[in-house]
């Protein structure tokens, strides 16, 4: 049997705005397209698939309430956003960020349970509200829909790995004991403070005065006054430093794929998942501040030999990556394949290009 324009199911991704966010709604969509994934789903017919994530904007007087307590979540969104939740709905949402969560719930209800609604970190509303939760380890969320993963579900498409290795060949060739830094900034728990900098600074020249080549990345939180400290300390020490575009192509990745060790700032477990998709040593960077989940996810990627704080010497040690959307998606792909039986087919145009533009 053939089925004309089966392209699978149809996607819409939405965070917060927030880019540790959105990257894990984009993580778990392009892990979900890899072909021996999409395969299994690309029956299943979809409509008004979206390629691009909506960053949901919610403001006034429900934001002050709990997300389980929002009277009327689309009364919060600009207009826009609000004529964005029409029908045709479609096959898959992904949320993720608290303030997503009255929308992913909004939109399972909207399309009559049509719509297989996925909601990444503690939605801070009932689990039962959507098909699939997607917690990390250290929010202590349970349920029998409820998915715990060790920090956040990294993914590098292979297709992205492939151009990195090209743009940056010169970073796989270079010598030397390679450290990737990785900077955040200040957040709800954490601040790089002038102390923290100089405290950094302090570990990153002994660094390079053993030898040591440090690749050192900016995150969008990372105070001017450490890009200025970093900058500068890079020119004089012979490191890499990138902060902007204005440096060229985002050396991110590269950073990761062509070096032997990490360095992440505390503050940041998307930087610690992703370190530890390529089975990187990580080393801890302290900032000023803590709380007790954050306090749990750093001693639960110690307990897994991930990483250790960072002490003078960063030592080298291995351990299995850790590739947590791998489980995520394969659950997600079973779950709607067996929502939608599989016809008998002679052959089909796929798997769809998820987010087709995503640098």
């Amino acid at each position: 049997m053939q089925l004309p324009g089966a392209l699978g199911p149809s996607v819409w991704v939405a965070s917060d705005g927030r880019a540790g966010n959105e990257a894990q709604v984009v993580a778990l969509s392009r892990a979900m397209g890899e072909m021996s994934r999409w395969m299994q789903i690309a029956h299943v017919k979809g409509e008004a698939h979206r390629g691009q994530p909506m960053r949901l904007k919610p403001s006034g007087l429900q934001l002050l309430l709990p997300p389980d307590k929002w009277p009327a979540p689309f009364a919060a969104l600009p207009k826009d956003q609000r004529d964005a939740f029409k029908p045709p709905y479609p096959s898959v949402f992904i949320g993720a960020g608290r303030r997503t969560a009255p929308y992913t719930r909004a939109l399972k209800k909207l399309s009559g349970g049509e719509t297989f609604c996925v909601q990444i970190l503690d939605p801070r509303i009932d689990p039962t509200a959507f098909d699939l939760v997607v917690a990390p380890e250290h929010d202590g969320l349970t349920g029998e829909n409820v998915i715990t993963t060790l920090g956040s579900p990294s993914y590098f498409a292979p297709e992205d790995i492939e151009e990195v290795e090209l743009h940056f060949a010169d970073m796989a060739e270079e010598g030397g004991f390679r450290v990737a830094v990785s900077l955040g900034g200040d957040s709800n728990t954490h601040n790089m403070t002038e102390a923290a900098c100089e405290r950094l600074e302090t570990n990153f020249r002994q660094l390079a005065g053993k030898g040591a080549r440090l690749r050192m990345t900016c995150s969008r939180r990372t105070p001017t006054h450490a890009r200025v400290r970093f900058r500068a300390m890079a020119e004089d020490i012979g490191a890499r430093f990138w902060e902007s575009p204005a440096d060229g192509l985002n050396p991110y990745l590269a950073n990761l794929l062509f070096s032997d060790a990490a360095i992440v700032t505390e503050d940041s477990a998307n930087m610690m998942s992703d370190a530890a998709y390529f089975g990187l040593p990580i080393h801890l960077a302290r900032l000023e501040g803590r709380s007790d989940k954050f306090d749990r996810l750093h001693q639960s990627f110690i307990d897994r030999g991930a990483a250790r704080w960072l002490e003078r010497d960063p030592q080298v040690w291995s351990y299995e990556p850790i590739r947590e959307v791998d489980r995520v998606a394969d659950r997600l792909v079973a779950e709607l394949a067996a929502r939608h039986e599989a016809p008998d087919i002679d052959g089909f145009e796929g798997p769809r290009e998820i987010f087709p533009d995503r640098r």
